[in-house]
């Protein structure tokens, strides 16, 4: 009998048998891999979206601080500037009698009415809220705008010159 003939068919069936065991051996790895890496991936945006979600929430934590710290100075500022108009009014006040004399009786009244605009304006100012006086703001703004953008022109004047006159 032929053995030799049966030898490479036999080697074949063989090679093939084992290509296809090599074959399916690098299937599963592959799939494994495959699993392992969705399963990596899985925990990395959980992670992320973790690590996102406390960003947000310390954000928002800062940012109610912030709006917190704000309200309390724009509430002192307010305080600050009714008291100015206050004291302004009665220096104005205070310096009537003295414009009636050199002046005259007229620019003394002009005076006092001055006096009391400015302590009716410090009354106005102290008795509303910052949230009342940016409403009030924004009315202003929506309303006239040039008349808006030229206060803001005079007051960035006014700041410009204080500023510069400190510095000098």
């Amino acid at each position: 009998m032929d053995t030799s003939a049966t030898a490479p068919t036999s080697g074949r069936a063989e090679a093939k048998t084992r290509f296809n065991a090599a074959l399916a051996e690098a299937k599963a790895g592959a799939a494994a891999l495959r699993t392992e890496a969705s399963d990596r991936a899985a925990a990395y945006r959980s992670q992320a979206r973790t690590q996102s979600e406390n960003w947000v929430g310390e954000a928002r934590n800062y940012g109610a601080q912030a709006k917190g710290k704000a309200g309390e100075l724009a509430t002192d500022g307010k305080g600050k500037v009714a008291e100015a108009l206050s004291a302004l009014g009665r220096a104005v006040l205070d310096t009537a009698p003295t414009v009636d004399e050199k002046l005259g009786a007229k620019y003394g009244d002009y005076a006092r009415t001055a006096s009391r605009s400015l302590q009716d304006a410090s009354a106005r100012l102290d008795a509303r809220t910052v949230d009342e006086l940016s409403d009030d703001a924004r009315e202003l703004v929506r309303k006239s705008p040039a008349l808006a953008v030229g206060i803001a022109a005079v007051g960035g004047f006014l700041l410009a010159r204080l500023f510069r006159s400190s510095k000098d």
